[in-house]
């Protein structure tokens, strides 16, 4: 039997791989048809092997059972952990134990950090996994502006005294009510508690949703109940969707009744977003963004630190695309050049209020999203200049892009797989550079340049 035993193989990797996933018992039969194979196995009488399958299936069972206990183990501890800062925001022991009790992590939100997840994943995140002009697409855009401008009448004394008091456009929180909830027909699918939780323990930025997540939890604290805590994969509540912090800084009462009611009251939920966007450096009388044509210079001026005066962008040769001239406080104002498609689609100049609105929510395109159905519900049409054909290219794609950049020298902040303002800038630039076509936009076709650069 020692030689026997000497002689006798190991169970392949995979099959012992697959016992430990969610479903023990197709691994287990996976591996019992492996060990069938071998000549050990075979060589047992049909009792022994009967015993041998079913101790396997006890033991991988237990095995199973003891990695989920683990696992579980770890989600509670840190949630344990975070008590001492929940504490000392004023939330009682019992109303912590009550949101944490039977709390499970929820594996199937974007932006963990996963050993059998991508390290590189903007699932979930229409506004880095959508080409501009499907983000932006004409028939979701008139059919929301149709919206709009009904829910604009039917709450415009409501919008007219936010207005006065915030300085915040009204037709910009019309707009951001219409991409956050479609005006009301969107339901938030999750439990606000739960994603927190999730992400703060395997998400990519676990401190800020820690945060997140202590807040939320003071929420319930303050009287909010459970039930109203559905939330979007990133924790936001409420009808325009707050970040919990938000809600302590931002949260106002819109209709005059004494409460602030952010869930069921329309006037709340708009005054509350205006609150934010003033909050966050919204200026009174000025637009969101315009959109200007140009033939003199390229894509790879855009971006925040080539912001400048709108006089000094005339002079570079844009001009205002939809209206005859800039006024003269216009021509004052700071703006940087943003172009979503890179060389592929519309150029706009942003001012300080467009920053503002990427402030609600961190994109370019939904700040885009948002101030053009905004002057769709005003009465406005489509974009002067048309997107061209152009594919969006993968989020690895980007990420290795990115990356090799930053190893040439190129100044990128940041690698993850995003397609933001510096990404295309840098692109355009290295484009220049190498006397290459310049469109500012990540292809595999600059990727393979630039590996063939650094190569050298």
């Amino acid at each position: 039997m020692e030689a026997l035993n000497s002689r006798k193989k190991a169970p392949n990797s995979r099959m012992v791989k697959a016992c430990c996933g969610r479903h023990p018992a197709a691994g287990f039969l996976a591996l019992e048809r492996h060990l069938s194979t071998t000549s050990f196995f075979n060589r047992l009488p049909a009792f022994a092997r009967t015993l041998t399958g079913a101790g396997l299936m006890a033991g991988l069972l237990l095995l199973h059972s003891s990695g989920s206990a683990r696992a579980d183990e770890g989600f509670n501890a840190f949630l344990q952990g975070v008590w001492p800062d929940v504490q000392a925001e004023g939330v009682s022991r019992k109303t912590f134990d009550a949101a944490i009790a039977g709390l499970e992590p929820d594996y199937k939100l974007p932006d963990l950090q996963l050993d059998d997840k991508p390290k590189v994943d903007n699932a979930g995140q229409a506004e880095f996994t959508k080409t501009a002009a499907d983000y932006l697409s004409k028939p979701y855009m008139e059919k929301l502006a149709a919206q709009g401008r009904t829910f604009f009448k039917q709450h415009a004394v409501a919008l007219s005294r936010i207005e006065k008091t915030s300085g915040v456009d009204p037709y910009i929180l019309v707009a951001i009510w219409g991409r956050e909830t479609a005006y009301g027909s969107y339901t938030l699918p999750h439990d606000a508690i739960r994603v927190l939780a999730t992400l703060s323990y395997k998400g990519r930025r676990k401190d800020m949703f820690r945060q997140e997540l202590i807040a939320a939890i003071k929420m319930l604290q303050a009287g909010v109940p459970r039930s109203d805590m559905k939330s979007s994969w990133a924790g936001a509540v409420g009808l325009t969707q707050f970040m919990p912090t938000e809600y302590f800084k931002h949260a106002a009462d819109g209709d005059g009744d004494g409460k602030t009611d952010i869930w069921r009251s329309i006037p709340d939920a708009l005054a509350s977003a205006a609150r934010q966007l003033q909050g966050k450096g919204w200026v009174r009388g000025e637009a969101w963004g315009y959109e200007v044509l140009n033939g003199k210079t390229d894509c790879s001026l855009e971006g925040p630190p080539d912001a400048r005066p709108i006089s000094e962008w005339l002079r570079l040769g844009y001009q205002p695309a939809k209206k005859k001239a800039f006024s003269a406080a216009e021509l004052a104002q700071v703006a940087y050049l943003m172009m979503p498609a890179g060389a592929y689609g519309p150029a706009f100049l942003a001012p300080e209020n467009f920053k503002v609105i990427r402030l609600y929510n961190t994109s370019d395109l939904y700040a885009l999203f948002v101030g053009h159905l905004a002057d769709r519900i005003r009465g406005g049409g489509d974009f002067a200049t048309p997107w061209k054909a152009f594919e969006q290219p993968k989020t690895r794609t980007v990420h290795d892009l990115q990356a090799r950049l930053k190893a040439l020298g190129y100044p990128m902040d940041k690698t993850d797989g995003k397609i933001g303002s510096n990404t295309r800038k840098q692109i355009g630039l290295y484009q220049k550079a190498k006397g290459l076509r310049i469109d500012c936009w990540p292809s595999d076709g600059v990727l393979a340049h630039a590996d063939a650069q650094a190569g050298r």
